[in-house]
């Protein structure tokens, strides 16, 4: 299956849905280079990019 980035929060995702924002309109598979966030409360680059959560996200989005 194809990886998808939500436009909203930037997570990577395999599904249909984002498991976060709980949409699937916010899809696209036009994003490149991505970032493991583990600990997002003690991560600048988190707080830069608006995780909140730990996984894989998205650093630019077409």
């Amino acid at each position: 299956m194809m990886e998808k980035a939500c436009k909203q929060c930037r997570l990577i995702v395999e599904g249909p849905i984002c498991p976060l924002c709980s949409s699937g309109d916010h899809l696209t598979k036009t994003w490149e280079g991505h970032i493991f966030i583990v600990n997002p409360e003690g991560s600048e680059v988190a707080t830069a990019i608006g995780a909140k959560t730990p996984g894989r996200y998205a650093l630019k989005i077409k």
